[in-house]
């Protein structure tokens, strides 16, 4: 799909808990597809600073 996966879509979208609960169960940081590539350079390109953050934490 357009976001590649939920957690790339919660990113793009600035859904902090989502993106929360998603990496919680496992969500792969790093997971590449859709049009931002992954859920970091969704994030980032929406800017959604919090989620740059947490993700970076995470991975």
């Amino acid at each position: 799909g357009y976001y590649g996966n939920a957690l790339q879509a919660a990113s793009a979208r600035g859904h902090q808990e989502i993106v929360k609960l998603l990496l919680d169960k496992g969500a792969e940081v790093n997971k590449q597809g859709g049009y931002y590539g992954n859920a970091l350079q969704a994030a980032s390109a929406r800017g959604h600073q919090d989620i740059v953050k947490l993700l970076l934490d995470k991975g």
